[in-house]
């Protein structure tokens, strides 16, 4: 009997612990792993793979960027130019300014004296017919003068120089445009006169006297003279326009004017390919630029770029410009480089042209409308 009890009871705990440890499973599902059960599945086995966030939409949820718009800049005033750069003219001042104000404050002017002024002004490339008149008119006013005191001297030698730099002379720049086509402005030179630059810095100065610019690269043989004007224009929001390399440069500067017609813009500038004066057919092919240029109206201004350490070989130079394309004004560049600063003197006696803007140095503001009053007063320099 007592058997029989202890086997019921072993089959109600029995039957008890399988309740209990079969119910739990099912409620947690099948193949159900444990709380405490240790998952030694290899990974990825009977688990659901989800894929990784997509990108996001680069063109539609990511901000375009657009390339920024060029600093269009401000042109320094061309008004006083060029007694702020007084000090780039610091050579020319030795020996066209100090040194002929050294020599004439000598107590006795004798011939040696007199024969070191002359050489100080032709050193400076005043040339020979202006250097004899400048020498003849100082000898008569020191005799009357008498007593010479330094500013007596200055004042006395800044007019000779003043005068033989031909005051009178008109200077403007023709860019004013008439009521139906833009002023057109043709810029020619021989080879490394830094006429592309110059041209480039030219409408600079015709942008800060409040001028509009259409610029014309119309010198096609090289493909870097196009580019180097399109930069400078560029930088005072002048548009540039351009032919194809090796083509036609009349047909370049025909669509210019044309161009500038349109738009109606002020000034028309068009750089033309430097060449040698000796070469023929480049100075014909010059001539032709202007023939098709003026179909659609006169050339308002012709430019000669000049070198000033070149000293009278640019003289040379000069005379052939003028006879080809009728020369109207001259462009001096270098002028801050070199000790002859009297060439402006000497190409506006040999030629008649006036010398209408001066180089001064690198810089973007570094040519400055020509005034003689101002050139003498830098060239001599502080009392």
């Amino acid at each position: 009997m007592i058997y029989l009890w202890v086997a019921l009871a072993i089959v109600v705990v029995a039957t008890l612990l399988l309740v209990a440890f079969v119910v739990p499973r099912r409620r947690r599902g099948p193949g159900a792993p444990s709380p405490t059960a240790l998952d030694t599945r290899p990974p990825g086995a009977d688990t659901e793979v989800t894929a990784p966030p997509a990108p996001p939409d680069t063109v539609a949820d990511q901000p375009v960027e657009t390339p920024a718009a060029p600093v269009i800049e401000t042109p320094e005033p061309t008004a006083g130019r060029l007694l702020r750069l007084r000090a780039r003219l610091a050579r020319s001042q030795s020996t066209l300014g100090r040194g002929l104000l050294t020599v004439l404050s000598r107590e006795n002017l004798d011939d040696e004296a007199w024969d070191e002024v002359e050489e100080a002004l032709l050193t400076a490339d005043v040339g020979v017919g202006a250097t004899n008149e400048i020498v003849e008119h100082l000898k008569t006013r020191t005799k009357v003068l008498g007593t010479r005191s330094q500013g007596e001297l200055r004042a006395l030698l800044a007019d000779e120089l003043v005068t033989a730099l031909q005051p009178d002379m008109d200077r403007t720049l023709h860019t004013v445009p008439t009521s139906d086509r833009p002023a057109v402005v043709l810029v020619v030179g021989v080879n490394g006169t830094g006429k592309t630059t110059t041209c480039g810095k030219l409408a600079r100065v015709l942008v800060a006297d409040g001028r509009t610019v259409l610029l014309a690269a119309a010198d096609t043989f090289r493909a870097a003279a196009a580019e180097q004007l399109q930069t400078w224009g560029s930088r005072v929001g002048a548009e540039t326009v351009r032919g194809p390399e090796g083509g036609d440069p009349a047909s370049v500067a025909f669509d210019a004017v044309k161009q500038g017609t349109e738009a109606r813009v002020d000034t028309v500038l068009i750089d033309t390919a430097g060449r040698l004066h000796t070469k023929v057919g480049l100075m014909d092919e010059l001539g032709k630029v202007k023939r098709v240029v003026e179909r659609q109206g006169p050339v308002d201004e012709t430019l000669l770029v000049l070198d000033a350490t070149t000293g009278q070989n640019g003289l040379t130079q000069a005379r052939v410009f003028t006879e080809v394309v009728d020369v109207t004004g001259i462009v001096l560049t270098k002028l801050d480089g070199t000790a002859r600063g009297g060439i402006v003197i000497s190409v506006q006696r040999e030629l008649g042209v006036p010398v209408k803007l001066v180089g001064l140095g690198e810089g973007a503001d570094d040519l400055a409308p020509f005034d003689p009053e101002q050139f003498v007063d830098a060239l001599l320099g502080e009392q």
